[in-house]
C-alpha cells in the first residue's frame, strides 16, 4: 500500500507464479538506445470500445487508425471492478491494480470521520496555486457546487502509479507530467512524483496545485495570453461534415437529449459570449475541450523539453468531452459521432507533433479509456430492450421500507449517507439501539434487491466475511472494496438502469456500472519495436501499467496486479 506520504514509496507482493513470469520478460528495453525517449499515455474519458469501429467510416488514417495500424490493439480489454467512474478508472490504468488496493472507490465516498463526502482528490492543504475563487467544478452545471475544498493533490491514492515508477527507476532527470481537462484525469495520472495540469471553469485557465509548485511557469502564462480560449467566443460547434455521411445524421434532436442552457440539442452549438457564466462549460461539452487539451499538451512538450534526451519522460493526456457529450446527448447520438470525428483529427495532429518533435519510433504511445458508456433507456426501447432509470429519493417510502422500522426503529435513520454506488448506514445509530450490523445490513439489502431496476444489493459486511458466491459481478464488486471507503451497501442496478441525475441535470447517459457496456474499453500500444496485431483475447485493464513497466524495464507499481501484455511487447 502506497504511504501517503510523497517522499515514500511502497512495496508489492507478487505470487510465486506472477513472479516467474516476469522474471521471463523483464527487463524488455533495457539499453538507452533501445528505450523510448517518451512514454505518452493518453486516456480517452468515455470511450467504449465499440465506438472507434463503430463510428470508423468518419476517420482518417492519422488519428486513431494510425495507431491501430502501427501497433497492437486489444479489443477484448475490461475493467475488473464494478463502479466504472472517472477516477476509479484513471486510477486502475495508472497503478496496474483494483480499486481495493488504490483506494479510488469512487468519483465520491462518504468519509465516516468527518462526516462528509470526500471527492476523490480534494486535499484542503495544497490549495490552487493563484487561483481567485473556489475550484470545486461542478461536472456539467457550474451553479451546482460541489461542498468541497478547492485544494487538489494525489495523496488519497494509495498505490504508486507508473508515472511514479518511471520517475523513481530513472531519477530527477526524467520528467513527469500529466494534462487533462479534470484534475483527477491529470492527477491521477500524473502520480505522486509527477506535476498535473488541469482546466478550471471557474478560473477559464489551466491550473495546478501547490502540491506541485508554488507558481506557475512563464510558458504557461505565455499560452493563456495567446488567447486560445477566448477565441471561441461568440463561435459555435458545427458539424465538421455533411449530415448524410453521419450514421446517425438525420437524428439530431432525440427526444431524451439534455437541453444544457444556451447550447441546445441541434446543431449548431453556440459557445456563448466570453463573460457568459456557462462560457468554459460549454467548451467543455464540445471537441473544444479536446482541442484546448492538446494544445496545451503540445506547449508543455516543447516548453519543458520533453523527449529531448536519453532518459525517458513520461506524459499523459486525459481527453474528457467524449464523456461530457456522451453524458448530455447519450453514445448514440450525431453529437457524439462528430466529437468522435473531431477527436480523430485533434489526436491526428497531436501525433504528427510527436513525431516532429521527438519521432514516432522513439516514442512509446498507449491509449484507454477509463470507462464505457450506457444507452438512453428510451433509445433501448426503440429496439425492444428493456431499460429505466431510478429515483434514490424515493427508497424511504417503499413499502419494504416502511416494514424496517417495525424491526428496527425509524428506517430512515439508519441511512446516513447515499453516494453512488454506495449506501452508508448509520453505524452509531445502529448500535445505539443494540442492533447488529450485519443483520441489519442484509435486512435493508433485502428490501433494496426487491425494488425494480436494482440487480444486486451486496452488504459489506458479507463481503468481509466471505459469504459472498463468487461471479462476474459479485467479483467486481469486491475488486471495488476498499474497507475505510467503501459503504455498508454495494447496489448494482440492473443491465441499462442508471440514475440520470448528474449535477442537478437530467442526463442522456451516466455510466458506473459493472455491465460489459461500462467496462469494455480498448487497448492500443504503439512504439519502438510494437508489433502491428489485433488481438481478441480477454485481458484486463490492469495489465497497462504493468505493460508498460516491463516494456521499460522498471518494476511494477506498488499495488500492481496486472500481467503484462506479452504479444504487444518487442
Amino acid at each position: 500500500m502506497w504511504i501517503q506520504d510523497r517522499h515514500r514509496t511502497g512495496h508489492s507482493r507478487l505470487s510465486p507464479v506472477l513472479g516467474i513470469a516476469l522474471c521471463a520478460v523483464m527487463p524488455v528495453a533495457t539499453s538507452a538506445q533501445e528505450r523510448p525517449k517518451l512514454v505518452v499515455q493518453i486516456t480517452v474519458d468515455q470511450l467504449r470500445a465499440d465506438l472507434i469501429d463503430r463510428f470508423g467510416g468518419g476517420l482518417g488514417t492519422d488519428g486513431f487508425r494510425r495507431l491501430i495500424d502501427s501497433g497492437t490493439i486489444y479489443t477484448n480489454a475490461h475493467h475488473p471492478h464494478a463502479n466504472t467512474e472517472t477516477i476509479v478508472g484513471h486510477a486502475t490504468l495508472a497503478t496496474g491494480t483494483t480499486p481495493a488496493i488504490h483506494g479510488m472507490v469512487a468519483n465520491l465516498w462518504f468519509d465516516r470521520v468527518s462526516g462528509a463526502q470526500f471527492y476523490n482528490v480534494q486535499d484542503p492543504d495544497y490549495p490552487l496555486v493563484g487561483a481567485a475563487g473556489v475550484d470545486a467544478d461542478a461536472e456539467i452545471d457550474p451553479t451546482q457546487r460541489a461542498a468541497t475544498t478547492d485544494g487538489r493533490s494525489p495523496r488519497a491514492l494509495l498505490s504508486s502509479t507508473i508515472a511514479d515508477e518511471i520517475a523513481l527507476h530513472f531519477g530527477p532527470a526524467s520528467k513527469i507530467f500529466g494534462v487533462s481537462v479534470k484534475y483527477r484525469g491529470a492527477i491521477s495520472m500524473a502520480g505522486h512524483a509527477g506535476q498535473a495540469y488541469w482546466f478550471s471553469k471557474s478560473e477559464g485557465r489551466f491550473v495546478t496545485s501547490t502540491f506541485y509548485r508554488d507558481s506557475y511557469p512563464a510558458w504557461m502564462d505565455a499560452w493563456q495570453a495567446e488567447g486560445l480560449i477566448d477565441s471561441y467566443a461568440g463561435q459555435s460547434w458545427t458539424l465538421r461534415a455533411d449530415p448524410d455521411s453521419y450514421m446517425f445524421g438525420a437524428r439530431d434532436a432525440q427526444p431524451w437529449e439534455t437541453d444544457f442552457p444556451g447550447f441546445g440539442i441541434t446543431f449548431p452549438h453556440d459557445w456563448g459570449a466570453r463573460d457568459d457564466k456557462y462560457f468554459t462549460t460549454r467548451l467543455t461539452l464540445s471537441p473544444a475541450g479536446d482541442a484546448i487539451t492538446a494544445d496545451f499538451a503540445k506547449t508543455l512538450i516543447t516548453a519543458e523539453g520533453l523527449g529531448q534526451d536519453a532518459v525517458p519522460d513520461y506524459l499523459a493526456v486525459s481527453f474528457s468531452s467524449t464523456d461530457y457529450v456522451g453524458h448530455l446527448f447519450g453514445p448514440s447520438s450525431l453529437e457524439a459521432e462528430d466529437n468522435l470525428h473531431r477527436l480523430d483529427r485533434v489526436l491526428a495532429d497531436f501525433l504528427s507533433f510527436l513525431d516532429a518533435e521527438i519521432g514516432l519510433d522513439q516514442t512509446l504511445v498507449v491509449l484507454s479509456a477509463d470507462h464505457g458508456a450506457p444507452e438512453h433507456p428510451d433509445y433501448l426501447a426503440t429496439l425492444g430492450i428493456q431499460a429505466g432509470t431510478f429515483d434514490f429519493e424515493r427508497v424511504d417510502t417503499e413499502p419494504g421500507f416502511v416494514r424496517l422500522t417495525e424491526d428496527f426503529g425509524d428506517s430512515t435513520a439508519l441511512i446516513r449517507n447515499f453516494s453512488n454506488p454506495y449506501l452508508y448506514l448509520d453505524q452509531e445509530v445502529i448500535a445505539a439501539r443494540g442492533l447488529d450490523l450485519a443483520e441489519v445490513s442484509r435486512a435493508v439489502a433485502a428490501e433494496l434487491d426487491a425494488l425494480p431496476g436494482i440487480a444486486h444489493a451486496i452488504p459489506s459486511t458479507e463481503l468481509r466475511a466471505g459469504r459472498v458466491a463468487p461471479g462476474k459481478i459479485t467479483d467486481a464488486v469486491r475488486a471495488n472494496f476498499h474497507p475505510d471507503r467503501s459503504g455498508d451497501i454495494y447496489i448494482v442496478f440492473k443491465p441499462h438502469w442508471f440514475i440520470a441525475d448528474f449535477d442537478g441535470l437530467h442526463v442522456a447517459s451516466a455510466h458506473g456500472s459493472p455491465w460489459t457496456y461500462d467496462t469494455h474499453v480498448p487497448i492500443i500500444l504503439s512504439g519502438p519495436g510494437i508489433p502491428a496485431a489485433r488481438i481478441a483475447d480477454p485481458v484486463s485493464t490492469t495489465d497497462l501499467a504493468v505493460t508498460i513497466a516491463t516494456y521499460l524495464g522498471t518494476k511494477l507499481p506498488s499495488g500492481a496486479v496486472g500481467s503484462p501484455l506479452i504479444a504487444a511487447l518487442p
